[in-house]
């Protein structure tokens, strides 16, 4: 019998412009390495303006040039997200408080972490909203993501049972 997948979830506040563009690029990176079987990506948003509705045109159009399908319909994060995966990325400071809010007994807090943890190359605390910005604002923010979720990617393999060697 194989373990279950470790299951990573993206969250920033509509679900339309960073976290599907962490899905994509995460979903890329697992699947390159061949782990697809062994590593689960899904995002979501802590508000639920955007329910149903496809990313952001302009993340699209920007991930779209680097070869990553924003495909991943919003979804609005609920608590039951906090027992169903195993790292929940959260974009900024206040999606992180947002999600902690539905966990009043602090039973999951170790695994909501802020996606710039990850990150190796760029010095951001926080991954900055693109929406009411320029194309630089995204492409800024799909830099960040990649950086970003090589260093998760390579968390996630510490989880497996074999450490990601296949």
């Amino acid at each position: 019998m194989s373990a279950p997948p470790f299951r990573i979830l993206f969250v920033c506040l509509g679900n339309i412009c960073r976290s599907p563009a962490a899905h994509a690029v995460m979903q890329a990176m697992v699947e390159k390495a061949d782990l697809s079987q062994h590593i689960q990506v899904d995002s979501a948003g802590t508000a639920g303006w955007h329910t149903g509705k496809m990313p952001d045109d302009r993340m699209r159009r920007a991930g779209q040039t680097r070869g990553y399908r924003l495909d991943h319909p919003a979804r609005q994060f609920l608590a039951a997200d906090l027992a169903r995966h195993d790292l929940i990325l959260a974009m900024d400071c206040a999606n992180r408080r947002d999600i902690l809010a539905l966990d009043p007994e602090n039973l999951f807090s170790q695994k909501v972490r802020l996606f710039c943890e990850f990150c190796t190359q760029h010095e951001e605390a926080e991954v900055p909203d693109p929406y009411y910005g320029g194309p630089e604002g995204f492409e800024h923010v799909l830099d960040l993501i990649e950086d970003g979720c090589r260093g998760i990617l390579q968390e996630a393999k510490r989880h497996l049972p074999d450490g990601g060697g296949s």
